[in-house]
């Protein structure tokens, strides 16, 4: 299992949401026995990881309880985990990730970047597994008023270099650090692209980098039709796999997506095109090139 979460970029992420109400699929796979059909075929489609996440995190979204949250994707996590599926775990509660992880879960995919819960740093670092830290301003209830930057890829590329500072100080070790820049998550639209095409300033703080355009509604917004309204969730995956191999050719180490078959049918592409962006060794497991500690601020 470790093979598969430090694989070669760029890596593939499937989406599963086990959840009633996510903005994608809510509903589609909160049944365990569909949930786990589903997460089955994104690995046979080509996800080397498959993203459980058990509490909506869509603009607006209320909270749920921790004892819900892990009853939705523990029974999942085993059956995946019990099938070979390398599974990552989607959520911002150490409570809830400490369980996912002993069920099996090999990666914990925090939207929080540890600001949640402050004891995620803890559970991460004693079970010594990957962490995915998202840059996030607060819960999805009042996000969009959060989203006010000065330059929007300067103040990110600052707040996950001190969400990195925190994790290294708590003892999480620096190859095990995974920044995701959270489009959407108190951003805008005019954010996300300013995001997607300044990378290079986010993966220069040396960390591998997640991307997850997938779907999302600035996305539905840029394929409005004439009469001005957003094209639908499920029709914006040709716009999903640009974005994903934008992103990979820019130099990022994976992307998260709901239809893994479709993106990973583009990256065999863009691989047998002999790019020279192909990065061959950003992986989980190559430690930074800088560790952004105390001293080196």
């Amino acid at each position: 299992m470790t093979d598969l979460v430090r694989a070669p970029a760029p890596v593939v992420m499937g989406v599963l949401n086990v959840t009633p109400d996510s903005f994608s699929d809510g509903g589609r796979y909160a049944d365990v026995d569909a949930a786990i059909g589903h997460g089955v075929r994104l690995r046979d489609d080509g996800a080397q990881l498959v993203d459980v996440g058990g509490e909506s995190t869509r603009p607006g979204a209320d909270r749920i309880d921790a004892e819900t949250e892990a009853a939705r994707v523990l029974p999942v996590i085993r059956e995946l985990a019990g099938a070979g599926v390398a599974v990552s775990i989607d959520t911002s509660r150490a409570r809830v990730a400490e369980a996912a992880l002993a069920a099996g879960a090999v990666v914990v995919n925090d939207v929080s970047g540890g600001l949640a819960d402050s004891d995620m740093a803890r559970v991460v670092r004693d079970a010594g597994c990957p962490w995915v830290l998202m840059h996030w301003r607060g819960h999805s209830r009042g996000m969009r008023d959060l989203a006010t930057y000065a330059d929007v890829v300067a103040d990110v590329r600052t707040e996950l270099a001190q969400r990195v500072d925190e994790a290294l100080r708590a003892g999480v070790a620096a190859e095990k650090i995974v920044l995701d820049p959270g489009l959407g998550f108190a951003k805008t639209a005019t954010h996300n692209w300013q995001l997607t095409a300044r990378l290079p300033e986010l993966l220069d703080l040396g960390y591998p980098l997640l991307f997850g355009a997938s779907r999302k509604s600035y996305l539905g917004a840029l394929l409005a039709g004439p009469d001005g309204r957003a094209r639908p969730t499920g029709e914006r995956e040709a716009a999903t796999v640009a974005t994903s191999l934008l992103a990979v050719a820019a130099g990022a180490w994976g992307v998260r997506v709901h239809d893994v078959r479709a993106t990973a049918d583009a990256l065999a592409v863009w691989r047998a095109s002999g790019s020279p962006r192909l990065l061959a060794t950003a992986d989980v497991g190559s430690a930074p090139a800088r560790a952004h500690g105390q001293g080196e601020r």
